[in-house]
Protein backbone atom coordinates (compact mmCIF):
# COMPACT_ATOMS: atom_id res chain seq x y z
CA UNK A 1 0.00 0.00 0.00
CA UNK A 2 1.41 3.25 -0.91
CA UNK A 3 1.91 5.53 2.07
CA UNK A 4 0.12 9.02 1.63
CA UNK A 5 0.87 11.97 3.00
CA UNK A 6 -2.25 14.19 2.47
CA UNK A 7 -3.22 14.45 6.02
CA UNK A 8 -0.92 15.24 8.91
CA UNK A 9 -1.18 15.90 12.90
CA UNK A 10 -2.98 19.47 14.02
CA UNK A 11 -0.82 19.36 16.51
CA UNK A 12 3.24 19.67 17.11
CA UNK A 13 4.42 17.14 19.84
CA UNK A 14 7.79 15.69 21.23
CA UNK A 15 8.22 12.35 20.12
CA UNK A 16 5.88 12.47 17.27
CA UNK A 17 5.44 9.40 14.94
CA UNK A 18 5.36 11.13 11.62
CA UNK A 19 9.04 10.88 10.45
CA UNK A 20 9.02 6.87 10.90
CA UNK A 21 5.48 5.94 9.56
CA UNK A 22 6.58 4.01 6.48
CA UNK A 23 8.95 2.48 8.34
CA UNK A 24 5.81 1.34 10.82
CA UNK A 25 4.26 0.23 8.11
CA UNK A 26 5.98 -2.32 7.30
CA UNK A 27 5.42 -3.78 10.68
CA UNK A 28 1.81 -3.91 10.79
CA UNK A 29 -0.31 -6.80 10.71
CA UNK A 30 -0.82 -8.45 7.80
CA UNK A 31 -4.79 -9.27 8.68
CA UNK A 32 -4.68 -5.39 9.01
CA UNK A 33 -2.87 -4.86 5.18
CA UNK A 34 -5.94 -7.59 4.43
CA UNK A 35 -8.72 -5.72 5.64
CA UNK A 36 -9.25 -7.96 8.40
CA UNK A 37 -9.33 -5.93 11.13
CA UNK A 38 -11.62 -3.75 11.52
CA UNK A 39 -10.74 -2.15 14.77
CA UNK A 40 -7.53 0.23 15.61
CA UNK A 41 -7.14 1.15 19.42
CA UNK A 42 -4.34 4.14 20.44
CA UNK A 43 -4.13 3.71 24.26
CA UNK A 44 -1.78 7.01 24.17
CA UNK A 45 -2.27 9.09 21.34
CA UNK A 46 -0.13 12.38 21.28
CA UNK A 47 -0.23 13.58 17.63
CA UNK A 48 -2.29 10.65 16.03
CA UNK A 49 -0.21 10.16 13.26
CA UNK A 50 -0.64 6.74 13.59
CA UNK A 51 -4.22 6.71 13.83
CA UNK A 52 -4.51 9.34 10.60
CA UNK A 53 -2.27 7.13 8.78
CA UNK A 54 -4.25 3.99 9.58
CA UNK A 55 -7.68 5.59 8.96
CA UNK A 56 -6.68 7.16 5.45
CA UNK A 57 -5.24 4.34 4.30
CA UNK A 58 -6.82 0.83 6.05
CA UNK A 59 -10.40 -0.42 5.91
CA UNK A 60 -11.24 0.58 9.39
CA UNK A 61 -14.59 0.65 11.00
CA UNK A 62 -14.40 1.46 14.30
CA UNK A 63 -11.28 3.19 16.24
CA UNK A 64 -10.81 4.42 19.99
CA UNK A 65 -8.19 6.78 21.44
CA UNK A 66 -7.14 8.15 25.02
CA UNK A 67 -4.68 10.45 26.58
CA UNK A 68 -4.43 11.66 30.09
CA UNK A 69 -3.86 15.26 28.49
CA UNK A 70 -7.57 16.44 29.09
CA UNK A 71 -6.89 19.68 26.73
CA UNK A 72 -5.65 17.54 23.92
CA UNK A 73 -8.52 14.94 23.89
CA UNK A 74 -10.41 18.22 24.12
CA UNK A 75 -8.85 19.45 20.88
CA UNK A 76 -9.72 16.45 19.52
CA UNK A 77 -13.12 16.61 19.98
CA UNK A 78 -13.42 19.72 19.07
CA UNK A 79 -12.02 19.36 15.76
CA UNK A 80 -13.89 16.19 15.21
CA UNK A 81 -17.29 18.10 16.15
CA UNK A 82 -17.13 21.77 15.68
CA UNK A 83 -14.06 21.99 13.46
CA UNK A 84 -15.74 24.70 11.72
CA UNK A 85 -16.18 27.21 14.90
CA UNK A 86 -12.72 25.96 15.81
CA UNK A 87 -11.93 27.26 12.08
CA UNK A 88 -13.29 30.67 12.57
CA UNK A 89 -11.58 31.62 15.77
CA UNK A 90 -8.10 30.13 14.65
CA UNK A 91 -7.85 32.15 11.45
CA UNK A 92 -8.74 35.33 13.74
CA UNK A 93 -6.28 34.81 16.17
CA UNK A 94 -3.71 34.24 13.32
CA UNK A 95 -4.76 37.42 11.17
CA UNK A 96 -4.01 39.04 14.58
CA UNK A 97 -1.07 37.54 15.61
CA UNK A 98 0.67 38.39 12.44
CA UNK A 99 0.12 41.49 12.21
CA UNK A 100 2.00 42.32 15.07
CA UNK A 101 5.67 43.31 15.96
CA UNK A 102 8.28 40.52 18.00
CA UNK A 103 7.82 42.13 21.30
CA UNK A 104 3.65 42.18 20.94
CA UNK A 105 3.53 39.10 19.79
CA UNK A 106 5.88 37.24 22.81
CA UNK A 107 3.16 39.39 25.15
CA UNK A 108 0.14 38.32 23.23
CA UNK A 109 1.84 34.70 23.78
CA UNK A 110 2.50 35.44 27.52
CA UNK A 111 -1.48 36.00 28.18
CA UNK A 112 -3.01 33.53 26.22
CA UNK A 113 -0.61 31.27 28.17
CA UNK A 114 -1.88 32.82 31.79
CA UNK A 115 -5.41 33.06 30.38
CA UNK A 116 -5.27 28.59 29.48
CA UNK A 117 -3.44 28.65 32.73
CA UNK A 118 -6.14 29.55 34.42
CA UNK A 119 -8.33 26.81 33.48
CA UNK A 120 -9.90 26.46 36.91
CA UNK A 121 -10.98 29.50 37.12
CA UNK A 122 -12.84 29.97 33.64
CA UNK A 123 -16.42 29.26 32.32
CA UNK A 124 -14.40 28.86 28.82
CA UNK A 125 -16.11 27.09 25.98
CA UNK A 126 -14.69 23.79 25.30
CA UNK A 127 -13.68 25.69 21.41
CA UNK A 128 -12.33 28.75 23.13
CA UNK A 129 -10.30 26.18 25.32
CA UNK A 130 -9.03 24.04 21.87
CA UNK A 131 -8.19 27.68 20.47
CA UNK A 132 -5.87 28.56 23.09
CA UNK A 133 -4.28 25.13 22.69
CA UNK A 134 -3.70 24.94 19.55
CA UNK A 135 -2.43 28.70 19.78
CA UNK A 136 0.10 27.47 22.59
CA UNK A 137 1.01 24.73 20.80
CA UNK A 138 1.65 26.13 17.31
CA UNK A 139 4.21 28.97 18.61
CA UNK A 140 5.87 27.84 21.83
CA UNK A 141 9.46 26.83 21.65
CA UNK A 142 9.78 23.59 19.95
CA UNK A 143 5.99 23.45 20.14
CA UNK A 144 6.60 21.35 23.36
CA UNK A 145 3.88 20.29 25.54
CA UNK A 146 5.33 20.44 29.29
CA UNK A 147 3.76 21.14 32.32
CA UNK A 148 5.08 21.68 35.90
CA UNK A 149 4.40 19.83 38.81
CA UNK A 150 1.44 22.21 39.99
CA UNK A 151 0.00 21.64 36.52
CA UNK A 152 0.47 24.80 34.54
CA UNK A 153 1.62 25.00 31.14
CA UNK A 154 5.52 26.46 30.90
CA UNK A 155 7.09 26.33 27.78
CA UNK A 156 8.12 29.68 26.57
CA UNK A 157 7.37 31.94 23.69
CA UNK A 158 8.91 30.29 20.31
CA UNK A 159 9.63 33.47 18.45
CA UNK A 160 8.86 32.06 14.88
CA UNK A 161 8.53 34.25 12.04
CA UNK A 162 5.25 33.11 10.02
CA UNK A 163 3.86 30.03 12.58
CA UNK A 164 0.50 28.57 11.12
CA UNK A 165 -1.76 28.84 13.47
CA UNK A 166 -4.93 27.84 11.29
CA UNK A 167 -4.44 25.14 8.69
CA UNK A 168 -8.10 25.31 7.79
CA UNK A 169 -7.50 22.74 4.86
CA UNK A 170 -5.96 19.91 7.30
CA UNK A 171 -8.43 20.66 10.36
CA UNK A 172 -11.33 19.70 8.17
CA UNK A 173 -9.39 16.96 6.94
CA UNK A 174 -9.00 15.61 10.11
CA UNK A 175 -12.40 16.17 11.49
CA UNK A 176 -14.03 13.96 8.91
CA UNK A 177 -11.66 11.41 9.71
CA UNK A 178 -12.24 11.52 13.32
CA UNK A 179 -16.02 11.08 12.62
CA UNK A 180 -15.46 7.28 13.18
CA UNK A 181 -13.01 7.73 16.50
CA UNK A 182 -14.45 7.06 19.61
CA UNK A 183 -12.15 10.04 22.56
CA UNK A 184 -11.37 9.50 25.69
CA UNK A 185 -9.65 11.30 28.56
CA UNK A 186 -8.52 8.80 30.53
CA UNK A 187 -5.18 6.59 31.26
CA UNK A 188 -4.29 3.97 28.86
CA UNK A 189 -5.70 0.85 30.97
CA UNK A 190 -9.28 2.47 30.08
CA UNK A 191 -8.53 1.00 26.89
CA UNK A 192 -8.99 -2.57 28.14
CA UNK A 193 -12.74 -1.79 27.90
CA UNK A 194 -12.80 -2.39 24.33
CA UNK A 195 -9.96 -4.17 23.19
CA UNK A 196 -10.76 -8.25 21.53
CA UNK A 197 -9.04 -10.40 19.39
CA UNK A 198 -10.06 -8.77 16.51
CA UNK A 199 -8.43 -5.59 17.39
CA UNK A 200 -5.12 -3.89 16.28
CA UNK A 201 -3.49 -1.85 19.33
CA UNK A 202 -0.42 0.59 18.98
CA UNK A 203 1.09 1.70 22.31
CA UNK A 204 3.09 5.12 22.26
CA UNK A 205 3.75 5.71 25.76
CA UNK A 206 6.49 8.61 26.90
CA UNK A 207 9.47 7.49 25.95
CA UNK A 208 12.10 6.14 28.83
CA UNK A 209 15.10 9.25 29.15
CA UNK A 210 18.09 8.02 27.25
CA UNK A 211 20.08 10.63 29.16
CA UNK A 212 19.33 12.89 32.19
CA UNK A 213 19.36 15.99 29.62
CA UNK A 214 16.84 14.17 27.24
CA UNK A 215 13.72 14.64 29.23
CA UNK A 216 11.91 17.82 29.06
CA UNK A 217 10.35 17.51 32.65
CA UNK A 218 6.86 16.25 32.32
CA UNK A 219 4.10 15.91 29.48
CA UNK A 220 1.62 15.81 32.42
CA UNK A 221 1.89 16.41 36.33
CA UNK A 222 2.40 13.00 36.73
CA UNK A 223 6.05 11.52 35.46
CA UNK A 224 6.01 7.98 33.24
CA UNK A 225 9.08 5.93 35.56
CA UNK A 226 10.04 2.76 35.05
CA UNK A 227 7.67 1.29 37.04
CA UNK A 228 5.03 2.83 35.09
CA UNK A 229 6.98 0.87 32.26
CA UNK A 230 6.68 -1.84 33.97
CA UNK A 231 2.99 -1.55 34.90
CA UNK A 232 2.39 -0.97 30.95
CA UNK A 233 4.27 -3.99 30.01
CA UNK A 234 1.95 -6.20 32.48
CA UNK A 235 -0.88 -4.44 31.04
CA UNK A 236 0.80 -5.44 26.77
CA UNK A 237 0.85 -9.06 28.12
CA UNK A 238 -3.01 -8.81 29.46
CA UNK A 239 -4.16 -7.72 26.12
CA UNK A 240 -1.84 -10.65 24.92
CA UNK A 241 -3.74 -13.31 26.32
CA UNK A 242 -7.16 -11.56 24.69
CA UNK A 243 -5.61 -12.42 21.12
CA UNK A 244 -5.36 -8.94 20.07
CA UNK A 245 -2.38 -8.20 17.54
CA UNK A 246 0.13 -5.46 19.67
CA UNK A 247 2.49 -3.29 18.83
CA UNK A 248 4.40 -1.09 20.94
CA UNK A 249 7.22 1.91 20.50
CA UNK A 250 9.74 3.14 22.83
CA UNK A 251 13.25 4.45 23.03
CA UNK A 252 16.15 1.92 23.08
CA UNK A 253 18.19 2.69 26.37
CA UNK A 254 21.55 0.75 24.38
CA UNK A 255 21.91 4.30 22.18
CA UNK A 256 23.86 5.01 25.63
CA UNK A 257 24.18 2.08 27.81
CA UNK A 258 25.07 -1.09 25.52
CA UNK A 259 24.29 -3.47 28.30
CA UNK A 260 20.77 -1.35 29.45
CA UNK A 261 18.65 -4.59 28.94
CA UNK A 262 15.54 -2.94 30.94
CA UNK A 263 12.94 -3.13 27.38
CA UNK A 264 14.97 -6.62 26.06
CA UNK A 265 13.98 -8.62 29.43
CA UNK A 266 10.32 -6.37 30.12
CA UNK A 267 9.44 -7.49 26.73
CA UNK A 268 11.73 -10.83 26.06
CA UNK A 269 8.77 -13.00 25.06
CA UNK A 270 8.01 -10.99 22.44
CA UNK A 271 9.48 -9.77 19.24
CA UNK A 272 11.66 -6.86 19.27
CA UNK A 273 12.61 -4.67 16.59
CA UNK A 274 15.02 -2.27 16.53
CA UNK A 275 14.41 0.99 13.82
CA UNK A 276 16.35 4.05 12.52
CA UNK A 277 14.94 7.84 14.12
CA UNK A 278 16.29 10.79 14.26
CA UNK A 279 16.33 12.46 17.91
CA UNK A 280 17.56 14.46 19.91
CA UNK A 281 19.07 12.61 22.84
CA UNK A 282 20.09 15.70 24.88
CA UNK A 283 19.45 19.18 24.38
CA UNK A 284 22.48 20.48 22.46
CA UNK A 285 22.47 20.76 18.73
CA UNK A 286 25.06 18.09 18.36
CA UNK A 287 22.95 15.60 20.16
CA UNK A 288 20.48 15.01 17.18
CA UNK A 289 20.87 12.43 14.68
CA UNK A 290 19.77 8.76 13.33
CA UNK A 291 19.54 6.55 16.28
CA UNK A 292 17.63 3.24 17.40
CA UNK A 293 13.98 3.15 18.65
CA UNK A 294 12.97 -0.67 19.95
CA UNK A 295 8.86 -1.60 18.26
CA UNK A 296 7.82 -4.63 20.34
CA UNK A 297 4.91 -6.50 18.14
CA UNK A 298 3.49 -9.58 19.88
CA UNK A 299 2.62 -11.53 16.08
CA UNK A 300 4.90 -13.15 14.34
CA UNK A 301 5.13 -12.97 10.38
CA UNK A 302 7.53 -12.02 7.78
CA UNK A 303 8.21 -7.66 7.85
CA UNK A 304 7.17 -6.32 4.69
CA UNK A 305 9.45 -5.51 2.28
CA UNK A 306 9.63 -2.30 0.57
CA UNK A 307 7.76 -1.96 -2.49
Amino acid sequence: MQLTQTVKPFVKWAGGKRQLLSIFERFYPVQLREGRIRKYIEPFVGSGAVLLHILQNYNIEDAYVFDINTDLINAYIVVRDEVENLVDKLSKLEDDFLKMDEERRKEFYYGVRDMYNQRHCTSESNVERATQFIFLNRTCYNGLYRVNHAGLFNVPFGNYKNPTICDAKNLRTVSKLLQKVHIFAGDYSESANYIDKDTFVYFDPPYRPLSATSSFTSYSKHDFTDEEQIKLARFFEQMNDRGAFLMLSNSDPKNVTPNDDFFDNLYGKFHIHRIRARRAINSKADGRGEISEILVTNYIEEVKKDE
